[in-house]
Formats: structure tokens, sequence, C-alpha cells
């Protein structure tokens, strides 16, 4: 528990003035999960029919796989969400039960022939049972507390209920850090600082062992509004490039963090400047193949406009791969309404800086600069390939803004995040995977 906390807090530490305006999201599990087992007790026993007409009881299976976690996964083929939900239980199916996790799906069909059909659709190769009978009528949703569906049941290996939910993502993300996801910081890195716009930048350089000669790409990561270099999301990607044989560099940009400079002299065209430096440094390093680059929030921007501007003077596209996650495009429009995390002001004249919380004062060369930003124009002028992640639980910045860097950018994909706010607290994990993923895929061809 002490290592789940820990994340969470390095997360709002991370997008501390995004975390400020995110409201509170529902959770589901309030009004749906109210009556599921509940974490702790002894998961009740059941005997069911296969789609096959063959007996299973779970106290007999759970005995033969004795040692192994087990999801119970209530579902039907004629429930929406449980559709839309299938794809992702049967990727968690495959990811974890290498991991000594097994799924047992436990459908509220009536229609045997529905249920084998959606089974053979979705391509569900783990257990499935039923009692062919509505809903409400049947003996395991009344013994498991289920009154709605999807849900899902996590049981131990000691016959215990572990969690019980609505969500997937939690499910996901309570195996991943059961199996493969604890956080326990970054791995081993190099420090090392450039000439940044404002002073110097510090910035950490996380590579993968490389033989004399040998070259590997590079991805730059560029953190959001008053957020910094250090934290799980930039670091468990690194972690995870490095493994795969990519480098990475993470920094500060001016007035953040560790690098020089004052957060009062921020601006975006700033700190667009400081990511070009980062760009340029990390091109001459000589076991440097190609680039991709990263932004998170504000940083999103940021890395839009560097590939932007970078691609017009090459002629090309600069990167290899470009990865938005939550782009905080809405800041142009937040500096013409005249607000910025809360704070209000007058846009046309804001004085000589705007106070948010704390000590921590919005210059008024940032509201000026981002009144008339050129975002997606900028961002355009990059064709090559690249990813959008956003939450549509984003109160920050809403997803419609991740949605038209997609639309601007042909070979772009966008993946969106149901129930995800800003700083993807639902589930981390998942989405520096989804990141992860994409760029090994990009940078390894």
């Amino acid at each position: 528990m002490k290592k789940i906390t820990s994340i969470l807090f390095a997360l709002l530490l991370m997008g501390a003035t995004t975390v400020k305006a995110q409201m509170a999201q529902p959770d589901f599990d309030d009004k749906y999960a109210t009556e599921l087992v509940k974490a702790g007790t002894a998961a009740p026993d059941f005997k069911l029919k296969t789609p096959d007409g063959k007996n299973f009881q779970f106290s007999k299976w759970a005995k033969a796989n004795k040692g192994k976690t087990v999801v119970l996964d209530f579902w039907a083929s004629w429930c929406p969400d449980c559709r839309k939900d299938a794809p992702e239980v049967v990727r968690m199916y495959e990811k974890y039960r290498p991991y000594g996790v097994e799924f047992i799906g436990i459908s509220m069909d009536t229609n045997v022939e529905a249920w084998k059909q959606a089974i053979e659709k979705f391509g569900i190769s783990y257990p499935q049972v039923s009692e062919l009978k509505k809903f409400k009528e049947t003996d395991i949703a009344k013994a498991y507390g289920v009154k709605w569906i999807p849900s899902m049941v996590v049981v131990g290996p000691d016959g215990q209920v572990k969690l019980s939910t609505v969500l997937t993502y939690k499910v996901d993300k309570y195996l991943k850090e059961l199996t493969t996801g604890k956080y326990a910081g970054p791995g081993k890195s190099e420090t090392v600082f450039i000439d940044g716009d404002h002073g110097r930048l510090k910035a950490l350089i996380q590579k993968p062992e490389l033989q004399q000669g040998e070259q590997c790409p590079m991805v730059v990561f560029c953190h959001g509004f008053n957020g910094s270099k250090d934290g799980p999301m930039f670091e468990l990607m690194a972690d995870t490039l490095q493994a795969h044989g990519i480098a990475s560099i993470r920094f500060d940009f001016n007035g953040h963090g560790e690098s020089e400079g004052e957060f009062k002299d921020m601006t975006v065209p700033n700190e667009i400047e400081d990511a070009k430096k980062v760009v340029a440094y990390v091109r001459d390093l000589r076991y440097v193949s190609s680039l991709a680059i990263v932004g998170h929030s504000q940083g999103g921007v940021v890395a839009s406009m560097t590939a932007g501007q970078l691609s017009e003077e090459l002629g090309e596209p600069a990167f290899q791969a470009v990865a938005l996650m939550a782009p905080a495009a809405v800041l142009r429009d937040d500096a013409i309404r005249g607000s910025v995390m809360g704070a209000k002001f007058d846009p046309f004249d804001p004085g000589e800086y705007v106070d948010l919380w704390g000590s921590l004062k919005l210059g008024a060369k940032y509201i000026r600069t981002a009144f008339s930003l050129p975002i997606y124009e900028t961002a355009e002028k990059y064709q090559g390939p690249a990813l959008i992640i956003h939450g549509n639980g984003d109160r920050v910045v809403p997803y419609t803004y991740g949605e038209r860097f997609h639309q601007i950018w042909p070979k772009s994909e966008l993946v969106i995040q149901e129930y995800y706010d800003h700083v993807f607290t639902q589930n981390v994990y998942r989405t520096t995977d989804i990141v992860s993923d994409y760029l090994i895929r990009q940078l390894k061809k």
C-alpha cells in the first residue's frame, strides 16, 4: 500500500497544477458495485455449465489451479458495455496469464448460441460458464452481489476476494502491481546540463548497454506546466524503453525543477527553444541513431510545435515518432478567457504577473504569447507518425483538444481512455505501456 501511495503522490507532484484544476471524477463503483462481494471475504463456490454443457465447479477448478490468482468476469453477449470491454479483458488475460493469473467468464446469457458466437468473435480462450437464466434470476449473481455488468471480482490464491469492481482499469492496475508493475523508482541515469533559453537545464539520460560504435534511438520527454522531469509517468516509460534498447532524456524546463531560471519568465515559445536545444544536444551524441519526442499536457503542446518547427526547417519529419499525452492546446483558449488554473485576470491587461497558488507567479508574457499561439498551425508542419492519448474524464484539457491533433496528422493514432483524468491516475501503468509500446514499434522498425 505504501508503494501505491507513493505513486499517486508522485503523480500529483508531477502534475500539481493540473490536479488542482481537475474536478473529482465519479467512481462508478460507488453506484454500481455497492453490493459486490467485499475484499477480505471468502469467494463463494459455484457449479455452472460450460457452453458445451459440461459441469464446472469453482472449488475443484481452484484446487487444480492452486497458487493462482483468478479474475471472475461477469458479462453477457447482449450487454453493450461488456462487448466494449471484451477486447481489454482478453488483452489482460493474455498479458497476465504467464504470471499465474487465470480468468473465468461468467455469462448472464440465456441464449447459448449467442453466447458461443460472442466467445468466438472476441477470441476468448479462458473458461466460460453460465446458468443460462435471466440475469436477476441467477444464483451466481445473488451469491456475488452482482447488480451490474460488466463486473469483475479478483480472487487470490487463498480463496479470498481481493478486489470487486465494475471498472476494468482497476483490475488491470491491480494485476500490474501484483505482477510486473510495482513502481520502485527509475533506473540508473546519467546527469547532463544543457544550455537552455534562460539558463542551464538539468537533464537525465537513460540508455541501454551499447558496444563500441553501436547506436540506438533516443526519446526526448517534455513535462507539463509546473511539472518536472521526475515522477512515475516518464520514469516508467524510460525504464521500459531502456529494456528494449532505446535511450531517453528527460529534463526540467527553465524555471522548473532543478533547472535555472524563474517560473514567472516561462512562456510556451521559451519552452520550445529549450526543447530544441535539448534535441540539438542529443542529435550530436554519436550513439543516437534516430529521435522521437513525447510531451505531457503543456509539454505536449511544446513537443508538437517543436516537431512542426524543426520539420519545416528540415523539409521532412524531424522525428521518427511523436507522442502527445493529454496535450494542453486549451492553454490558448484559457489565456483568451482570462483564466489559468483557476486564477482569473484581464487578458488584455493582466499586470506584471498573475498569482496562482503559494508563491507561484505566472508572468504576463506567458499570457500575451499564449493569446495568439499558433499551436495547430505550427504542429501541422510535422507529418510523421504520431500517437495522441487522452482521457475522456480530463477536466483540465477536454479530450477534443487531443482529437484535433489526430485530425491534422494523417499518420497519427488516437487512443481515448475512458474515465481517465489529466494525469492518468486511474492506471498510469496502462497509459505508459501504450505510449512505450508505440515508441518501441516505431523506433525499432
